[in-house]
């Protein structure tokens, strides 16, 4: 049976393969580990609402624009233009 180390950033299955290949957490965790809001790149609606104060509906009609990236249906808020947004909306 051989066994492989799976990066934890890869979001790789942890378990056995249909050949019997075992596939563990580098680290040798089980537990995913949470990326905290500040750190990601894009956040969903309500990740977005939490970190910056600002309404699900209002973030929604924000979004409509360049502020989003859309995978299939979900919309995902860019991090860094929605700081640039609230920098703006705060130093006026």
């Amino acid at each position: 049976m051989k066994e492989v180390r799976v990066c934890e950033a890869m979001k790789s299955p942890v378990g056995t393969l249909s050949d019997g290949t075992v596939l563990h957490q580098q680290d040798g965790g089980s537990k995913s580990r949470q990326v905290p809001i500040w750190e990601k790149s894009n956040l969903t609606l309500e990740e977005a609402a939490a970190y910056s104060g600002i309404g699900i509906n209002k973030l929604r009609s924000l979004s409509d624009n360049e502020h989003v990236l859309w995978v299939g249906s979900k919309r995902l808020i860019k991090r860094r233009k929605l700081d640039e947004y609230t920098e703006q909306m705060y130093s006026l």
